[in-house]
C-alpha cells in the first residue's frame, strides 16, 4: 500500500512546481545542477579591491565559462547589508553572466565613509572599473545590469537614472529613503538615527548626519526627481508590501521601455520565494 500511494503522489508533486511558477507569471528557467567547467576558459571567482572616491571597496566577481564577452550583473546590498542574495549570484553566473558583488564605501570593512549618496557614486565607479577591466574579466560593457535589495533597490533606481549606459535594473523591496525621512516625525527620526549609530559595520560620522544629508540634498535622494533618467530603461520593481505603489506608478509614467511592478506575499528577504525570485530575475535578464 505504501509503494502504491507513493506512485500516486510522485506525479502530483511533479506538477506542483510549475503551478507555483505560474502564479508569478514566470516560466522556470533555473537549472539546479552542478556547473561543468569549460577546459579552455573555465568559470571562476576573483577577489576585487575597487577604487572609488579615493578609497578601496572590497568585492568579488563570479565569472562563467567561456572567453567571449559576458553580460554582467552588479549586486547591490541593503542597509547595512546582511542579506547578500548570493544564491541569486550563483544562479545568474550559471546562466552565463558575470556577477560582481561589492560592499559600499564605509561598509563591512571597505575603506571610506558611508553615505547613501556615496553608494550611488560607488556604483558609477564600479561600472567604470568593469569597463576598464573588460578584457580581463570578459565583460560585455554594453550589457551591465543592476540588482538591488532594500536600500540597494534605492541605489539601483537612482543609479540607473544617472548612468546612461546601464539599461536594466531590478529593484527588490526598494527602501524609498527620501520619502521615509521626509515624512518621519521627531521620534521616528530619532529611532532611525539610533539604529544607524548602532550599526558598527557602517563607518559614518553619526546617524543624525547620515539622515540630515538626505534632506539637505533632495535632488540626489528623491527617486522621483529628474524622472527623464528612467526613460527607455528596463525596470522591474518587486515588493512584499504596497508602500511603493505610488513610486512605481511615477516611474512607469516616465516611459521606460519595459516596466513591471508586483507585490508578493512574503517577507523582506523573500525567504519563502527564493526560487521564484531567481527565476524572475533570470527571465528579466533574458529580455
Amino acid at each position: 500500500m505504501k509503494i502504491k500511494s507513493l506512485l500516486v503522489l510522485v506525479p502530483f508533486l511533479l506538477l506542483i512546481q510549475p503551478a507555483a511558477f505560474s502564479q508569478t507569471g514566470v516560466s522556470p528557467v533555473l537549472q539546479e545542477k552542478d556547473l561543468s567547467w569549460n577546459t579552455t576558459a573555465k568559470a571562476g571567482f576573483t577577489e576585487l579591491q575597487i577604487p572609488t572616491g579615493g578609497s578601496l571597496v572590497q568585492g568579488f566577481i563570479l565569472t562563467p565559462n567561456g572567453s567571449e564577452p559576458h553580460p554582467t550583473l552588479l549586486l547591490l546590498h541593503g542597509y547595512p547589508g546582511n542579506e547578500r542574495n548570493l544564491d541569486l549570484a550563483q544562479a545568474v553566473r550559471a546562466h552565463g553572466w558575470n556577477v560582481l558583488y561589492f560592499d559600499y564605501r564605509g561598509s563591512w570593512g571597505s575603506q571610506g565613509v558611508f553615505s547613501f549618496r556615496h553608494c550611488v557614486e560607488d556604483v558609477k565607479n564600479v561600472v567604470a572599473f568593469c569597463k576598464a577591466n573588460a578584457a580581463r574579466f570578459h565583460i560585455d560593457t554594453n550589457r551591465i545590469a543592476l540588482f538591488g535589495h532594500s536600500m540597494g533597490g534605492f541605489v539601483c533606481l537612482q543609479s540607473i537614472k544617472e548612468i546612461p549606459g546601464v539599461q536594466k535594473g531590478f529593484a527588490l523591496s526598494t527602501w524609498d529613503i527620501y520619502q521615509q525621512v521626509s515624512h518621519a516625525n521627531a521620534s521616528m527620526l530619532a529611532a532611525m538615527e539610533k539604529e544607524a549609530d548602532d550599526y558598527f559595520v557602517l563607518n559614518k560620522p553619526s546617524g543624525k548626519a547620515l539622515f540630515a544629508a538626505v534632506m539637505q540634498d533632495p535632488d540626489e535622494h528623491e527617486l522621483t526627481a529628474h524622472p527623464a533618467g528612467f526613460k527607455h530603461k528596463q525596470i522591474v520593481m518587486l515588493d512584499e508590501h504596497t508602500r511603493n505603489k505610488t513610486l512605481a506608478a511615477s516611474i512607469q509614467n516616465t516611459g521606460p521601455d519595459y516596466f513591471s511592478y508586483e507585490v508578493w506575499k512574503t517577507d523582506h528577504p523573500f525567504t519563502n520565494k527564493r526560487i521564484s525570485l531567481i527565476n524572475k530575475v533570470l527571465s528579466f535578464l533574458d529580455r
